[in-house]
């Protein structure tokens, strides 16, 4: 096993390059169906599936996680999560109908469900909290570039080879990732073993994958509003279940109580809805470059690379700014900037200079970044290292959700704003993508009140490397049971 020092060096690489590569896979593979289709001699609406299966994979499969880690230990997890997400890939590319295809991608989103969260809890668990938001920082990257590089990526492999080679791609990247977790990740394992709680899977893994399900299907108005009533509020009633049921469980699949912390609490659910507005961006945007200005899909691809350019950029100064402003301040006035850089998009229309839409992008891809690197340090400040898996566990669950409800309200905002107009028609779609950034990003001006309720000391003990405060009032909301 590597010496302390080597650890901290190469183990944010080896999580990021494992959640690069499950990042870039969840969406390159959109670019790809119509590939896919006349290849296995299908339509292209039947491979939907495709897409769902592997989401409903990862929202049942994410909660279970933390669990695996403190019973097996997070390196042979993860290793084991690696492993599992490049055969199935492999699956994936040597698919010879659609059914064996959506085996394969369930099988792959089981995998995918592993990485996230085990990388990161060894993460959170080898990093003091001093050190904790740089080595974070590496972390969020491929969170943030993935979904922008997914298409482009997807669309020039497909143009110049086959829709296999965009599974198999995986293969290299992964049996390195093994190698270097294999070599530098530390094996850590829960205080003492503890029963998986089969009921609370059942209800929240039931709850959760219906609910994923309905909002990929909800999105495309493929179902209408009683049907999608009915099952909206059958998975309400699933995940109401679950949160009487855990209140119950001595050892319950997600401890809820964590949300008595109040760092915890806002960095989940804060981000929650600041992620409704900028969610919906990966899928809007290539309809206004490509539909609106009519630009080809390679174009479109390019003019999303700023914004992953500048994702990167942050994180040298992101450290600096939140130790001199804090996080209090950083997350309201940042949140407030990203809601203008979206409504910022609505002025982007046919004749609009390249140079203008680069520099909202490299405004847009620097803001979300300090955003993410914010939101995803600040949720462990106060949480005990005990209760580090429940904690990033929970974190994981809620952030794949707020992605599919960010996806989601993109869509059913702009299909609100279009009604019955052809979508084909340009000039009616801009009007309509334009109207939805402006919703959008007054949704992301408002979610920025929920991070007025930290305190202004809050995150010390990683922005400024300085212990938790211990008032009275602090002490009260670290406690749980």
């Amino acid at each position: 096993m590597s010496s302390p020092d080597t650890v901290k060096r190469y183990l944010p690489w080896v999580v990021a390059t494992a959640l690069f590569m499950e990042q870039l896979d969840s969406t390159i593979v959109n670019t790809a169906i119509p590939s896919m289709a006349i290849s296995l001699m299908v339509t292209p609406l039947s491979l939907k599936a495709v897409v769902t299966s592997y989401i409903l994979s990862l929202a049942v499969a994410i909660p279970v996680s933390g669990w695996m880690a403190d019973r097996y230990g997070t390196r042979r997890v993860f290793m084991t999560a690696i492993g599992i997400f490049t055969v199935a890939s492999v699956l994936c590319g040597l698919s010879v109908n659609s059914p064996m295809l959506v085996a394969a991608r369930l099988l792959q989103g089981f995998g995918a469900a592993m990485m996230m969260p085990v990388g990161r809890l060894t993460i959170v668990r080898t990093f003091p909290k001093a050190e904790l938001l740089t080595a974070m920082n590496f972390v969020i990257i491929p969170a943030l570039i993935g979904p922008l590089l997914g298409p482009t990526v997807g669309g020039l492999i497909v143009h110049w080879m086959s829709w296999r080679e965009i599974f198999f791609i995986n293969v290299p990247v992964g049996l390195a990732a093994i190698w270097l977790a294999h070599r530098h990740m530390p094996d850590y394992h829960g205080d003492g073993p503890r029963p998986l709680d089969v009921m609370g899977l059942i209800l929240f893994g039931t709850g959760v994958a219906l609910l994923s399900w309905l909002l990929e299907v909800f999105g495309e108005h493929k179902l209408d509003v009683t049907s999608a009533a009915v099952l909206f509020f059958i998975a309400g009633s699933l995940l109401a279940a679950y949160a009487w049921h855990a209140g119950r469980e001595e050892h319950p699949l997600l401890r809820l109580s964590l949300f008595r912390i109040r760092t915890f609490r806002v960095s989940v659910l804060g981000g929650f809805f600041t992620r409704l507005g900028v969610g919906g961006l990966p899928f809007l945007l290539p309809l206004l470059y490509q539909v609106g200005m009519g630009l080809p899909a390679w174009q479109s691809g390019l003019l999303m690379m700023p914004a992953a350019a500048a994702a990167m950029g942050m994180k040298f100064i992101s450290v600096r700014l939140l130790k001199r402003f804090g996080y209090r301040q950083v997350l309201v006035v940042n949140t407030v900037l990203i809601g203008v850089t979206i409504a910022m998009f609505s002025f982007v229309q046919l004749g609009t200079p390249i140079y203008a839409i680069v520099a909202i992008s490299l405004c847009q891809g620097f803001f979300n970044s300090l955003q993410f690197s914010s939101m995803n340090s600040i949720a462990y400040a106060d949480v005990e290292q005990r209760d580090s898996s429940m904690a990033s566990t929970m974190a994981s669950s809620m952030q794949q959700l707020s992605m599919s409800f960010g996806l989601a309200c993109g869509s059913l905002i702009t299909g609100w704003y279009l009604g019955d107009l052809p979508q084909t028609d340009r000039v009616v779609l801009t009007s309509a993508l334009h109207q939805a950034f402006l919703t959008l990003a007054g949704l992301t001006i408002v979610s920025s009140l929920t991070f007025w309720t930290l305190k202004r000391e809050d995150g010390a003990s990683i922005s400024q490397g300085s212990p938790a405060p211990t008032t009275p009032a602090a002490t009260t909301e670290r406690k749980f049971p």
